[in-house]
């Protein structure tokens, strides 16, 4: 089946980002041939190859290790080792670390730590930096890349076990209180990497531990284990602190948006945010097992489906080539059929009919043209029409396509409890004339054919989790008394939520900001905030080498930066969902206010085909490949030029996140599916399938899908490929008329009613939940004069030397109106 984005495979492919040309109008006959050869040297983005992505919890160790580090802290490495080898030799003559054992190890990392109980601030960073070159492996030692980051690993346990990250918290809190930092970089003009250099150690040797005890391997000791739940469970509960570790990161964030701390290095803090998250509330693969796990609890069936392994298993949709659409023709011709007129343009129809703001050069080939055979009609047709016109096809199709896609549907279909009860109110207002509400059981007066589709209906009926703890809470709304109080299981989730809480859409805004000032749409504003001061080196480049350099280190700065936004909001939203329903709704809806919906299609209204085969990175300096071997020379031509990689898997990653943190905001909420059609995302959404990346596309579909409905018909009659590719890739609702628009659904609302609905359920949740319960209004009142009279009151001194005046004013002086007293016996 044909998707939309796709074209057939140009002899000539230009490099993304060549200039293309534009042209509104439709090329005459004459000239088609000149057209579309202009068309494929100019856009070399619609021949992508299908890209072998696998989507993760994070992309390879060494890959993760090395965005921690920009290319200008490059000299920063042997810093690190000279403060290190100066100590170590002092206490080691003549030895190497790796000649070491374990007693000798412990001890010397001891003595480290206690040196970093000193007052001197200079004294202290050399310390600091000596452990630093610990966690990076004692790259002076190693002779590959693996020995660096197998010591970086073994160090790292080491370091945990006698306490470092404890130490390394009390030093990074000092920093964020340090005034004298903060009012210095706010003087200055310009500030740079060496205004952060105390916070830049501390965070690199935090995030070294994090993400080495994070990952697990099968060699690892049993005692690595052990020590990689108890750091879990550090980070997730505070322990020795009043606040779980994040929550610190969170504030570091909104320190720095609000202008407080411009020297703060984001991009680490974010990192580390990101990673503390994923560590202490699991990535998706647990959080799929802990869905399934909460459904047995709660008593409810299992999942059809396993969503992550079905993605795995769904190829890219791509067009089919120009031979089987010949051979295709040709069995048409000989079959003798020449009718369906209506169906001719469908194509130049999809490429021409969409002219909005938004729309750029790139929107002439969102749908490929088939008019290369004289025949004109039928090499026109749709994909699905042509099926329909000629069973023996399927012969023709390439193996490969059998192989790849199973018989039916990738997901099995879906019906709320909802669906049936209009599907039924339906039926007895046209069959008898009255409904009975939320009965669903009595079927009596209507007739056979409805039995049967109730029956259908309810053998896909799924009861989610967010509709159990939604009962639930309309129940406890209810009966605060009878009831009781909530029994809430005191999980890492639910441990970070009640922290945030209360500064939860600030940390929204902050990290919006932090987005919005990263992404590549974004132009430079005097009012925006400055997220390269870890990364601009105090002297500028003179050269042109240098200036190339420095503008990849930059592009690349902002990359890591939006991966780890998009991946920390994605995971919360995930996270919060799973714990209640209104923890999601809560941080959904301050998204929504704070723009988060514009934005990200902002973010994707570029050539989304050169931000993900962006070559931002110089892989001979990246670490740990820079500290065991020579650097070759650079030339302007080798930076130009890049790695060899098909696709940058940073850039692939942010883009899915993002396009699955707007579906998790505007799923089943029409006012928010308004914005999508308001601000012109479809054609924007369109341009993005052009990426060949079946879970990519799933989710661009997705959010094509629920606004079809407000598209009206001009739109879905000319973009049937891409209604063909939703049909194909995204899971049904029965009775969900997503490709006509009839649906009760896609008639006017108040928008503004459903949103403020949905934030007084979320604010009774928070009170219930979260607020003091001495101000309850159902606290139990003592009825017992005995027992009120006996209370010993805490009465204020002044009390009892104005003790007479208040009996005269409030009691004397008062007259008893004791007929008033009587009508309320």
């Amino acid at each position: 089946m044909e998707a939309a984005g796709g074209a057939a495979p140009a002899p000539g492919r230009a490099r993304p980002g060549q200039p293309q040309p534009q042209g509104p109008a439709q090329p005459q006959p004459k000239s088609r041939e000149l057209f579309r050869s202009q068309r494929k040297e100019s856009e070399g983005s619609v021949d992508c190859p299908n890209l072998e992505f696998e989507y993760g919890d994070a992309d390879g160790h060494g890959a993760e290790l090395a965005e921690l580090y920009s290319y200008t802290e490059e000299p920063e490495l042997s810093t690190n080792r000279r403060c290190f080898e100066e100590d170590f030799h002092a206490q080691a003559q003549g030895r190497r670390w790796l000649e070491l054992d374990g007693a000798q190890h412990k001890a010397y990392v001891m003595r480290l730590l206690d040196a970093l109980e000193v007052v001197n601030r200079d004294k202290r960073l050399k310390v600091a930096r000596a452990v630093l070159y610990l966690a990076q492996g004692v790259f002076g030692d190693c002779d590959n890349d693996g020995d660096v980051l197998h010591w970086s690993r073994h160090n790292s346990f080491l370091l945990y076990r006698l306490g470092t990250f404890t130490a390394f918290l009390e030093l990074l809190n000092m920093e964020i209180d340090n005034s004298q930092a903060c009012s210095s970089a706010l003087r200055k003009p310009a500030i740079s990497l060496a205004d952060s250099t105390e916070l830049r150690v501390l965070l690199s040797v935090m995030y070294l531990m994090v993400e080495n005890i994070r990952v697990e391997q099968e060699e690892d000791p049993p005692e690595w284990k052990t020590y990689r739940e108890t750091f879990r469970m550090e980070l997730s509960f505070p322990v020795h602190t009043d606040e779980p570790f994040a929550l610190l990161l969170f504030t570091m964030v909104t320190k720095f948006c609000s202008g407080h701390a411009p020297h703060f290095p984001m991009k680490k803090v974010l990192l580390l945010l990101w990673k503390v998250l994923l560590f202490t509330l699991g990535g998706f693969e647990a959080l799929q097992a802990m869905k399934v796990r909460r459904r047995e609890e709660l008593g409810l069936p299992p999942l059809p489906e396993d969503s992550i392994q079905v993605m795995r298993s769904m190829r890219a949709a791509s067009p089919p080539t120009y031979s089987i659409e010949l051979v295709e023709q040709q069995q048409q011709q000989k079959r003798g059929h020449r009718s369906r007129r209506p169906l001719v343009k469908q194509d130049s129809l999809d490429i021409y009919n969409e002219r909005d703001p938004f729309k750029n050069d790139e929107a002439g080939v969102d749908e490929e043209e088939n008019d290369d055979v004289d025949s004109g009609i039928e090499g026109e047709l749709d994909l699905m029409e042509r099926d329909a016109i000629i069973p023996a096809v399927p012969a023709q199709r390439p193996p490969i396509e059998r192989v790849s896609f199973p018989k039916g549907l990738p997901w099995a279909p879906k019906v709320r409890q909802k669906d049936i009860e209009h599907f039924l109110e339906a039926s007895r207002n046209k069959f008898i004339g009255f409904t009975l509400g939320q009965d669903t059981e009595t079927l009596i007066g209507l007739p056979r054919p409805i039995h049967e589709s109730v029956k259908t209906l309810k053998q896909h009926k799924y009861v989610s989790i967010s509709d159990v703890q939604i009962k639930n809470e309309e129940e406890l709304e209810k009966c605060p008394m009878s009831l009781g109080e909530e029994d809430v299981q005191e999980t890492p989730c639910e441990v970070l939520y009640r922290a945030m809480l209360y500064n939860l859409p600030q940390y929204m805004i902050a990290l919006l900001k932090i987005l919005l000032a990263a992404a590549p749409t974004s132009k430079a504003k005097t009012d925006s905030i400055n997220i390269l001061a870890d990364v601009l080196p105090e002297e500028m480049p003179i050269t042109v080498l240098q200036s190339m350099k420095l503008g990849i280190d930059v592009n690349r700065h902002k990359e890591i930066i939006v991966k780890s936004i998009s991946a920390s909001l994605l995971l919360l939203l995930k996270h919060f969902k799973l714990n209640h329903i209104y923890q999601f709704e809560y941080v959904s809806q301050h998204l929504v206010f704070a723009n988060c919906i514009p934005l990200i299609l902002k973010f994707f209204n570029q050539n989304i085909m050169s931000y993900i085969t962006a070559k931002n990175s110089i892989s001979v300096l990246d670490y740990p490949h820079r500290t065991v071997y020579d650097l070759p020379e650079l030339t302007a031509e080798s930076l130009e030029a890049g790695d060899n990689n098909q696709f940058c898997w940073r850039n692939l990653f942010s883009c899915i996140n993002l396009l699955r943190i707007l579906n998790k905001l505007t799923k089943w909420k029409h006012s928010r599916t308004m914005m999508l059609v308001v601000f012109k995302s479809a054609p924007i959404l369109k341009r993005a399938l052009k990426v060949k990346q079946a879970m990519m596309q799933l989710y661009v579909l997705k959010l094509l899908k629920i606004q079809t409905k407000y598209l009206g018909r001009q739109w879905r009659k000319s973009n049937m490929k891409t209604m063909s590719a939703i049909y194909q890739k995204v899971r049904h609702r029965m009775n969900d008329d997503w490709a006509y628009g009839n649906d009760i659904d896609a008639r006017p609302w108040d928008f503004q009613a459903e949103e403020c609905t949905l934030r007084a359920n979320i604010e009774a949740f928070n009170s219930r939940r979260y607020d003091s319960p001495q101000d309850s209004e159902f606290a139990p009142v003592d009825n017992c004069l005995q027992s009120v009279l006996g209370q010993r009151l805490e009465l204020p001194e002044d009390f009892h030397y104005s003790y007479e005046l208040w009996l005269e004013r409030e009691v004397f002086s008062q007259p008893i109106r004791w007929e008033e007293l009587l009508q309320y016996q």
